[in-house]
């Protein structure tokens, strides 16, 4: 399937009407869990079109700020963040996930709400300055992925304006061109040579992906292990075709006694599970 992700913009008040603390993001969960028959699946959760942030508040020198949201059938996240002299740093990331939501999660073993805690691995930022990262990064915890792009956020926002002033994250490279997706009107051919007329024919397709060896192991022991080629061909409004690069795809997982689960991240927020 190709899922539908939503952008959650939170933008908390002070007493007196001003912003305090701005976020905007968009995000979603690759979450491992087991069936009723002892398998172990891995399935999508993404972010639903209703999203509310109650309990979210400002935090100050000695209070911490939290960033809360609620959405779907039961499920929440929130970050709390920080402040430390001259910076602010998110410090624990909490993921509940409830196994009753049988869209998602329509044969759990393991009835009801989960709850994941982590670390934040993010650096400190600056006070008076928004962290920004568009490309996606992710986070990974007692059988969760959590994946992060096209991020703005502001703790302790002064005087009620969010900044100018950006810190970027690692995964994002101010000097290089911005990914896009490849698709047929994207895709460049060599060029032609000064004398040559300008091409009329239709525009090439997207050539055949690159094969990737992809692997897991069980202690020293591969358990898995895939050659595969893999292209995306999404059917919507505007067709896209999104070819998966061995070279930049990373491949994650796990091996059980019934069920293997391979999951490949090209860390272009393209993420494929078998």
């Amino acid at each position: 399937g190709f899922f539908q992700s939503y952008a959650v913009e939170v933008d908390i008040k002070d007493a007196s009407n001003a912003t305090c603390l701005y976020a905007d993001w968009m995000m979603r969960f690759l979450i491992t869990y087991e069936s009723n028959n002892g398998d172990y699946k891995t399935t999508t959760l993404n972010l639903s079109s209703s999203v509310t942030h109650n309990g979210s508040v400002c935090g100050n020198d000695t209070q911490a700020a939290l960033v809360a949201v609620q959405f779907g059938e039961g499920h929440s996240w929130s970050i709390n963040i920080t402040k430390n002299n001259e910076t602010y740093q998110g410090d624990f990331i909490t993921l509940t996930y409830n196994t009753n939501d049988t869209a998602v999660f329509p044969d759990a073993k393991r009835k009801g709400p989960v709850t994941v805690l982590m670390k934040d691995p993010a650096h400190p930022v600056q006070l008076n300055t928004v962290f920004v990262c568009h490309n996606s990064f992710a986070i990974e915890a007692e059988n969760t992925t959590q994946i992060f792009w096209n991020v703005t956020v502001q703790a302790f926002v002064q005087n009620g304006t969010v900044s100018k002033k950006e810190t970027r994250c690692p995964a994002d490279k101010p000097t290089s061109a911005p990914t896009v997706p490849p698709t047929i009107a994207n895709i460049t051919t060599a060029p032609t040579t000064a004398s040559s007329p300008a091409p009329t024919a239709a525009p090439q397709p997207v050539e055949n992906p690159d094969t990737g060896n992809y692997s897991l192991k069980s202690g020293n022991k591969t358990c898995f292990l895939a050659t595969v080629g893999l292209q995306l061909n999404v059917s919507q409004e505007k067709p896209l075709l999104i070819n998966i690069n061995p070279k930049t795809t990373v491949a994650d997982g796990a091996c059980g006694n019934t069920t293997a689960t391979l999951k490949l991240n090209d860390g272009n927020s393209t993420l494929i599970g078998f």
